[in-house]
């Protein structure tokens, strides 16, 4: 039987033996989410950079440029990771390049060594789940986290993950066994739940509660984002 992980953090990447395992990438607040949405609603691809200035080399391409730091759109960029910056009317046929505080940099990490990675977030929970299901390989989780640290709602994401596979996967760390307590405990109420997160926290700074809410809807999106060399495309 195929096992699955949950990494709580990047930090804690090089501890997971990942070369054969397909490795969900998870930033719920927010970039695993705008990901989805945008690549549901035809963005061409999306090409996540780990540091801003690299998003300036491809400033001579018709593409559109998007930089979030700390939750907020970086200065002189299109813009940065509300979802609600990747509708079909900004996005559809169009090539975005994307840097964000934390989900970019797990993916780069994650690409260099996994098997395949892929983009999770609760708007395509079902997608992913009936995806590995398929797939039947060894799944590693990836919790983007906060600055190299744990979070809590890219964790209960991870849990709403484990729940539905668990009986087809062997659930092999205890990391797995807390993602999915937790999200058993909070899944009648997530945003309610998610009050209590640090990153709420910063987020109400930022008046964007609107951004948070829709991130915590569930299947939204059929949509599953596939890294395919430099760009995340629609697995097709």
């Amino acid at each position: 039987m195929s096992k699955i992980e949950v990494c709580l953090t990047p930090a804690l990447l090089d501890l997971y033996a990942i070369e054969n395992s397909i490795v969900v990438v998870i930033d719920i607040l927010r970039a695993t989410s705008s990901i989805t949405y945008g690549i549901e609603n035809g963005a061409e691809a999306i090409i996540p950079v780990m540091n801003v200035e690299d998003c300036l080399a491809y400033a001579d391409q018709d593409y559109l440029l998007a930089a979030e730091r700390n939750g907020e759109v970086v200065e002189g960029y299109d813009f940065g990771n509300s979802p609600f910056s990747y509708t079909a009317e900004k996005v559809a046929g169009k090539t975005i390049v994307l840097t964000t505080t934390n989900g970019t940099k797990a993916m780069h990490l994650a690409q260099e060594r996994a098997y395949q990675v892929i983009v999770g977030s609760f708007l395509n929970l079902s997608a992913v789940c009936d995806y590995l299901r398929k797939e039947n390989k060894d799944v590693l989780l990836l919790c983007a986290g906060w600055k190299d640290n744990f979070n809590l709602e890219d964790t209960l994401f991870a849990g709403a993950v484990v729940e539905q596979l668990q009986s087809d996967f062997s659930v092999a760390d205890d990391s797995s066994v807390a993602a999915l307590d937790m999200y058993q405990l909070a899944k009648e109420n997530l945003r309610g739940y998610l009050q209590k997160s640090s990153h709420n926290h910063r987020l109400i700074k930022l008046n964007i509660e609107e951004d948070v809410r829709f991130c915590l809807k569930i299947d939204v999106c059929k949509t599953i984002p596939v890294l395919q060399g430099e760009m995340l495309m629609a697995l097709k």
